[in-house]
């Protein structure tokens, strides 16, 4: 029996937002309308960094077919759409003056938004770090704070006035430890004073533009930041001490910076003589008020500790759950507990949206049509804790679905694919799935 969308709009809040998203760099285009090269753009040329050395150049061509995208949300009964503006099309060099071209695009787009009754929702930053930015050092430099709030500033004067909702950053972690200490994502680093600093940098930007778009007279300015679920692998003590530990480098970090103007004791441990000298006095602008924060949640990870003595000395163990097609577990309860715990301990009365919920699925386009039941299943599951969520207090706004097009998927490549919505890489044909075809029904009743 074919899977189906069991909730509606009935179990919700008469208010509650629901929305799809997507990011610059992986459905724009990055080679039209004078944007300049990131640092997405020369970490694909080295060989080995991506998946046949393939790049957002092209992606989903939505630089010119974003009015079809848009009517895909409008049809699908989406309230917003969550997109983000690429620095590097809007400033190619980082710094200095603004590409009217790529400006123009995002007026375009905003009003597009507007004229179907879809509520903007900005993201500044999702990744695309201008490539002039990224060979000074990029997010391993303090002035970069600086460079930031400029790009926000002129972001906000030329779009401010018709969003309902800005962030400033979309996932600190993969923009700091995935991309620094890992290596996983541009810039490639393996490097822990690299990733200390962009972990502080980050955040020290993120205040900065909260700062400077206060003071224009912006409001509704949020962060996005993303959760993973870490459990032990066993229970043994190392297994424990390794999870808590991988829970405070991804979870608790950021949220401690922002809204206790702390990091986390644990991970101080191991990060702090790697950290920019006098890092303790930024935090009056680290923790500038927010109106929202954003949870992106997708999987749990089970953590062992990994034998060695160097820090953090943890390691990923292959759990038992039903998986993604890019192995991830799907794990709803997680979203539950990530809502709950960051009211609890972190943002109290603060409204809280889910700003990225979603899987990659084994999708096939047969006959004119994708058949993606585990992805309507998946959606029931963590809907319910949505829901769930939302009975027991949270104050809960909105649930946007990551993402509407399938897409370029960074190192990944465009193999895999998280959307509602198929394309074909070739002819660039979208093809609304089985998945959409039930948000339709279930956002209708």
């Amino acid at each position: 029996m074919s899977a189906t969308i069991a909730l509606n709009r009935a179990d919700f809040p008469e208010e509650f937002t629901f929305g799809t998203a997507t990011s610059s760099y992986q459905i724009e285009g990055s080679s039209f309308g004078g944007c300049g090269m990131s640092h997405w753009d020369t970490f694909a040329a080295t060989p080995g960094n991506t998946m046949r050395g393939e790049d957002g150049s092209i992606a989903c061509d939505h630089y010119h077919r974003w009015a079809e995208d848009l009517d895909l949300i409008r049809d699908a009964g989406f309230d917003a759409y969550r997109f983000s503006t690429s620095w590097a099309r809007v400033q190619p060099l980082g710094s200095g003056a603004a590409n009217e071209e790529g400006l123009d695009f995002y007026d375009r787009l905003v009003d597009g938004m507007l004229e179907r009754g879809i509520s903007p929702y900005l993201t500044l930053y999702h990744w695309d770090l201008p490539a002039p930015l990224a060979t000074l050092g990029g997010w391993q430099n303090r002035d970069i704070a600086g460079r930031f709030a400029d790009y926000a500033q002129i972001v906000m004067k030329r779009l401010g006035d018709r969003i309902d909702a800005a962030a400033t950053f979309n996932e600190p972690w993969c923009i700091a430890w995935l991309s620094h200490f890992l290596g996983h994502h541009a810039p490639g680093l393996r490097d822990i004073r690299a990733a200390a600093h962009a972990m502080h940098h980050t955040l020290l930007a993120h205040g900065r533009a909260v700062e400077a778009m206060w003071a224009m007279g912006a409001s509704n300015i949020g962060v996005v930041m993303n959760f993973e679920y870490a459990q032990a692998a066993d229970d043994s003590d190392a297994s424990r001490a390794a999870a808590r530990l991988y829970d405070g480098i991804y979870n608790r970090w950021f949220l401690g910076g922002v809204f206790r103007r702390a990091y986390p004791l644990d991970v101080l441990d191991g990060l702090e003589p790697h950290l920019p000298a006098n890092w303790q006095d930024d935090f009056d602008t680290i923790a500038a008020p927010v109106d929202w924060l954003g949870i992106n949640y997708y999987t749990r990870k089970l953590i062992a500790d990994d034998g060695t003595s160097i820090w953090p000395a943890v390691r990923e163990v292959e759990g038992p759950l039903e998986k993604t097609s890019v192995d991830w577990e799907i794990y709803p309860e997680g979203l539950h507990h990530f809502l709950t715990w960051a009211q609890r301990d972190y943002t109290g009365d603060l409204p809280i949206y889910v700003t990225e919920n979603g899987m990659a699925g084994h999708d096939v386009l047969e006959q004119g049509a994708v058949n993606d039941d585990q992805r309507i299943r998946y959606l029931n599951a963590h809907l319910e804790q949505v829901r769930r969520a939302i009975t027991h207090g949270v104050p809960l706004k909105g649930y946007f679905i990551w993402s509407l097009l399938d897409n370029y998927e960074w190192s990944l490549g465009y193999d895999k694919r998280f959307g509602l919505v198929h394309v074909d890489f070739d002819t660039m044909k979208r093809t609304p799935k089985r998945s959409w075809y039930q948000l339709r029904g279930a956002l209708s009743g």
